[in-house]
């Protein structure tokens, strides 16, 4: 593989994971519906340790506002309780001995305002993480013309194909987050 095919592939695979990253950040935070990702990340103080709720329970949505945890062992009900309740959610569960229901109350207009806020927020961090990864990239193609290892004319290339790659990913994280914004303010 040449040098500059590399440098290509490289700031691709950072660029995608940064998108990828954002889908996820995007995926716990509450929007109109219930999503199990909102509580699947949540630490749990339990058996000794820290554990993710996906690893000790499984979580369904039954309603659009409701979100249900069951635990595969009953006797760390309370402790997945008090996870939920610490984390930021917003909702108080409720337990019947077998099970936790998380009831998701409807949004105020100032709270989905906020989150429209921080959507933008997080996108606009992404997409100068993504510039920074093209200007890492400029800087190896330019310290290759330099030392003679490509022509002015590939630089050139290098840096076009650099360019585009960084548009189509800034442009897909602009979608990302009209898409977010409009489901956080959906009623």
């Amino acid at each position: 593989m040449s040098p500059l095919k590399k440098i290509y592939q490289d700031t691709k695979k950072k660029m995608e994971q940064c998108r990828e990253a954002l889908v996820k950040k995007y995926a716990t935070m509450r929007g109109g519906r219930a999503n199990p990702e909102m509580v699947s990340s949540i630490k749990v103080e339990c058996y000794g340790s820290r554990m993710e709720l996906s690893q000790l329970s499984s979580i369904s949505i039954p309603e659009a506002r409701l979100i249900v945890v069951e635990p595969w062992d009953k006797s760390i009900l309370e402790d997945i309780k008090k996870a939920i309740l610490a984390s930021n959610l917003g909702a108080n569960p409720s337990d019947d001995g077998n099970l936790i229901r998380i009831s998701l109350p409807p949004l105020s207009e100032e709270r989905r305002e906020e989150l429209a806020r921080l959507i933008r927020q997080w996108a606009e961090e992404a997409k100068v993480t993504i510039r920074n990864f093209r200007r890492e990239a400029r800087e190896q193609i330019e310290k290759m013309e330099q030392e003679k290892e490509i022509s002015e004319d590939e630089k050139i290339r290098a840096e076009k194909e650099i360019q585009s790659l960084t548009d189509e990913c800034i442009e897909a994280m602009d979608e990302l987050k009209d898409k977010k914004v409009e489901e956080v303010k959906k009623i």
